[in-house]
């Protein structure tokens, strides 16, 4: 056998084995992924489970106290409107120049 054809056999030997092992690491990669999602999935499910139990008890909330519901919806609706108001003037009056 020839030095060429030594050195081409070698090769594909060399080939061969990081194939074998590429395919080792991405049969694990598909296994840990698998499992990630799996631990997405159930996390997910239990966060929206307590979604819906706050979303009942606030409106079972709003049932029952709609005096107060009103109060809080319209306080924070001022707090909000002041909030950007302020906001609006300090950009307006940020770009006059001081004499």
């Amino acid at each position: 056998m020839n030095k060429k054809a030594k050195v081409k056999t070698i090769a594909k030997k060399k080939v061969a084995v990081v194939r074998r092992k590429t395919k080792n690491i991405t049969a694990k990669a598909e296994k840990e992924f698998a499992k990630v999602q799996m631990t997405a999935k159930k996390e997910i499910a239990k966060v929206q489970g307590e979604m819906d139990k706050s979303v009942r008890k606030v409106k079972f909330f709003l049932k029952k106290n709609p005096e107060k519901a009103a109060l809080v919806s319209a306080g924070i609706g001022a707090a909000l409107g002041a909030s950007l108001a302020m906001l609006l003037r300090k950009k307006k009056g940020g770009s006059k120049k001081k004499k």
